[in-house]
């Protein structure tokens, strides 16, 4: 069988195509260590998924929300930062520190593979939440005055301890 499109509609299904992929950044030394750099790079390619191959170190930055970022192969360091969303994350290789943020939902998020610092937050909710490598830090948030240790874990599988 063969089907016949025109050159618009064949420039469309490519967009389409392109608008799927993840763009790959290995590292955020590419862009001189600066966050606000590449997010300007971002804006001019359209905002795109993307992922972050190392780790990202923004604790005390001004930052919101991490965007279209899907997932951080090493750490990803938001301690004391004014973060709000975690946008479409979905994974972090390394560890997650959260400390004493205003985040109240994970969102997307489905795994961690080392340790998850939440403490001082006011977390609601873990969200998609399935796995923590290591220990989960959740003393001084709404969910160590409301779940269990045993509530938590059958929530999420944590490999360490939790601490409430």
């Amino acid at each position: 069988m063969k089907i016949v499109i025109s050159e618009n509609q064949y420039n469309r299904l490519i967009e389409a195509e392109e608008e799927q992929k993840v763009l790959h950044i290995p590292s955020l030394k590419f862009f001189n260590d600066d966050w606000f750099q590449l997010q300007e790079f971002l804006k001019k390619k359209g905002n795109p998924p993307y992922s972050i191959g190392g780790s990202l170190d923004l604790q005390g930055t001004p930052i919101e929300s991490l965007g279209n970022l899907q997932s951080v192969g090493g750490y990803l360091d938001l301690y004391n930062t004014p973060i709000e969303s975690l946008g479409n994350l979905q994974s972090v290789g390394g560890y997650l520190d959260l400390y004493n943020t205003p985040i109240e939902s994970l969102g997307n998020l489905t795994s961690v593979g080392e340790f998850l610092n939440l403490d001082r937050t006011p977390i609601k909710s873990l969200g998609n939440l399935q796995s923590v490598g290591g220990s989960l830090y959740l003393k001084e948030t709404p969910i160590s005055e409301k779940y269990s240790e045993k509530e938590i874990r059958q929530m999420v599988n944590v490999d360490g301890k939790i601490y409430l």
